[in-house]
């Protein structure tokens, strides 16, 4: 059985960084898509980054390029999401996603594409 489990996450000021990590088990890593998605309270579910496995191909929403970078381990079976220049607006829980099919390019940020969730990790960004 797949199980995701997010660390990382906590209370930064604006302009500082985290690092999420996603620890992944029962999970093949020859399989095609990783994710990260967020939501703040009264908004759907974002994603914000992700990428084919093995590294082939990273995707990384608008909102946060150039600030937000999105890396996997395979040897681990890690996922990372290395976070700079936050801002308040990033606050959000921020979930790990996996999808054991090849979900296109053009559907990274439909969450109705994954199968796999983790608990998710809160973020706060206080200006």
């Amino acid at each position: 059985q797949v199980q995701l489990v997010e660390s990382g996450g906590g209370s930064v000021q604006a302009g500082g960084s985290l690092r999420l990590s996603c620890a992944a088990s029962g999970y093949t890593y020859s399989s095609y898509f990783m994710a990260w998605f967020r939501q703040a309270p009264g908004k759907e579910r974002e994603g914000v980054a992700a990428i084919r496995t093995g590294g082939l191909s990273t995707y990384i929403a608008d909102s946060v390029k150039g600030r937000f970078t999105i890396s996997q381990d395979s040897a681990k079976n890690m996922l990372y999401l290395q976070m700079d220049s936050l801002k308040p607006e990033d606050t959000a829980m921020y979930y790990c996603a996996a999808a054991q099919r090849d979900i296109g390019s053009w559907y990274v940020f439909s969450p109705t594409r994954y199968n796999y969730w983790g608990q998710g990790t809160q973020v706060t960004v206080s200006s």
